[in-house]
């Protein structure tokens, strides 16, 4: 039981860690956000007294829409490069910078900054000819994690994101996660759905359409006056254990544009997938 225990909490650290780092080159990835940051809240509650300091370094690829809303996909790849202390601090590819000001057995209560690519109109000329891109910006966060018990790891994760910059306005997650069935010492297994909200600032720069956009690109003025639902989604992440040290890991998503958004023309497909892929090294 103690070795499952301890590649479950390996499996956990390393699924926060190796999103594919160029996965939040768009705004926003279709990637869940409980993705990007799950499984150390585990890893403090099944091993508290784990190594100080953890490094994974590697190759990682994707292949997501090119932009949210987009019909066409691309392929992108780059390095994998995280560290974490404990359950205080972490640098990573695919996160940020991040520490946790508030932390337990069972929750932890933090901030990141991270960095957002924007939207560009040569990624799709086409359909974005005339829209103006959109400025890459930082992205402060202010995030809270909780798992219900060891005996049922059930975790619930929050969060919200203020753009700094760029899309601007500000987006909110609320999301539940869990291992699952069939997880074994050498390949672990994870998912659960999560619902993304936003401002109608934030949405209005994404999908809306201003009178002199419209004049532009001839989309027709679309406006985005109410706060509300933006996507709906749900990821699956599985880890395959090499030994104690390699590591190829794989995440999906799932995501629906929602709300006010779907109904923009600007919006080509409202259904968004992505599929991220690294082979990594840990110690």
């Amino acid at each position: 039981m103690r070795s499952y225990r301890y590649a479950l909490v390996c499996a956990l650290f390393v699924l926060t860690l190796l999103r594919a780092p160029l996965a939040l080159a768009q705004t926003p990835s279709p990637l869940q956000e409980w993705q990007y940051s799950g499984g150390v809240i585990l890893a403090g509650l099944f091993e508290p007294d784990r190594p100080k300091y953890r490094t994974i370094t590697g190759l990682a690829a994707d292949l997501e829409p090119a932009y949210s809303g987009s019909r066409a996909y691309r392929i992108e790849g780059g390095p994998v490069i995280s560290m974490y202390h404990r359950n205080e601090w972490f640098v990573s590819t695919g996160d940020g910078i991040g520490y946790n000001f508030l932390r337990g057995s069972h929750y932890q209560i933090g901030v990141s900054m991270g960095y957002d690519l924007g939207r560009k109109v040569d990624q799709d000329n086409a359909n974005l000819h005339g829209m103006g891109n959109i400025n890459p910006a930082p992205v402060a966060k202010l995030y809270a994690t909780w798992v219900l018990s060891k005996k049922l790891p059930l975790i619930l994760r929050v969060d919200a994101r203020q753009f700094i910059g760029g899309a601007q306005g500000a987006v909110g997650d609320i999301a539940i996660y869990t291992p699952l069935p069939g997880s074994s010492h050498t390949f672990v297994m994870f998912a659960g759905p999560s619902l993304t909200v936003a401002t109608n600032h934030y949405m209005q720069v994404l999908y809306g359409v201003t009178p002199q956009q419209s004049a532009a690109s001839g989309h027709p003025v679309y406006t985005i006056a109410h706060d509300g639902t933006a996507t709906a989604g749900v990821g699956f992440s599985a880890t395959k254990f090499f030994g104690s040290h390699w590591l190829l890991n794989f995440d999906g998503a799932l995501s629906q544009i929602r709300g006010k958004p779907e109904r923009s023309p600007v919006v080509e497909k409202t259904r968004q997938n992505v599929a991220a892929l690294s082979f990594n090294y840990q110690w």
